[in-house]
């Protein structure tokens, strides 16, 4: 199969990448490494990188000479914070990006994966990234009713793993976590701590959009059309996850446009993709512990 990679460089896409070439595939990966980063590139004859932006792309089936088979839509401006900073920049990659993507697909007749936000079960205005990640949801929905694209939407609840991003503007909480730990320092907890996550190993999301993707290509009905929430299901406070780290935290600032809690109450994914996420954040930052231990004894 010839699979199609937006935002393969980055966090979840060289972790998609891994597995769809484990599973005998041939991928394309297009990225314009803003967020992502060379580092993730796997050296294997069956990966191909480009160094693209998918608004510019007209015509995607130059990338290979082969037809593609489905497409798995990463690429994107993460975060929440950078968005207030940078909205222009978000709303024309995660909505323009994805617009002419879809401009492309509606002639192909192939499935395209789309990478949803859990952000987008709250207030959709409360932060320029949920309501963009919203907006490319709208506009998937939007050609699969039109022009007939098959699809599957995938919301990603606070994903966690290797190759999270562990230092800058676009860092998650559970890397920031683990630089400070690893470097010695305090963790830094935003607000009171008692706001909730439901995290979930990139692993799991992974295996989720790979199932999606794989049932849309068999031409399942009750999966064409659908958006699946991909949460463990269980949350926990960042007071929680801090403490289990089992070193010394302080507290910040709260920060703007953020949920309280976000908690996968949904079931779809794993009655109708068949879906198990099986890791617990915290047997994972228990083995952050223990690699620390042995890194410094």
């Amino acid at each position: 199969m010839n699979v199609l990679v937006t935002g393969g460089a980055g966090f979840i896409g060289a972790n998609l990448i891994k597995r769809l070439i484990g599973d005998g595939h041939q991928v394309v990966s297009l990225d314009n490494y803003t967020t992502g980063t060379e580092k993730n590139n796997i050296e294997d004859e069956n990966v191909k990188y480009f160094y693209t932006d998918i608004r510019d792309v007209l015509d995607f089936n130059g990338f290979s000479e082969k037809p593609f088979d489905i497409v798995y839509h990463l690429a994107a401006v993460p975060r929440i914070q950078p968005s207030f900073e940078y909205p222009e920049a978000t709303f024309e990659v995660n909505v323009n990006g994805t617009l002419n993507l879809l401009s492309w697909l509606r002639t192909q007749n192939i499935p395209i994966v789309y990478a949803g936000s859990s952000s987008s079960n709250g207030d959709i205005f409360k932060n320029p990234y949920t309501f963009s990640k919203f907006q490319g949801e709208e506009i998937v929905r939007l050609y699969h009713k039109i022009y007939k694209v098959p699809m599957g939407i995938c919301r990603f609840y606070n994903v966690y793993g290797p190759h999270q991003v562990t230092e800058g503007e676009y860092c998650t909480v559970m890397g920031i976590f683990e630089t400070q730990f690893n470097e010695g320092k305090e963790l830094t907890i935003t607000g009171d701590g008692e706001q909730r996550r439901d995290f979930t190993h990139v692993f799991d999301i992974v295996d989720g959009f790979v199932r999606c993707g794989d049932l849309l290509l068999e031409g399942r009905d009750n999966v064409n059309g659908e958006t699946f929430e991909l949460g463990r299901g269980e949350n926990h406070s960042i007071n929680v996850i801090a403490q289990s780290f089992d070193t010394g935290y302080t507290y910040i600032p709260e920060r703007p446009g953020e949920m309280r809690e976000t908690l996968c109450t949904d079931t779809k994914a794993r009655d109708l993709l068949g879906w198990k996420p099986a890791i617990d954040v915290l047997d994972y930052i228990e083995g952050v512990r223990v690699l620390n231990e042995i890194k410094t004894n």
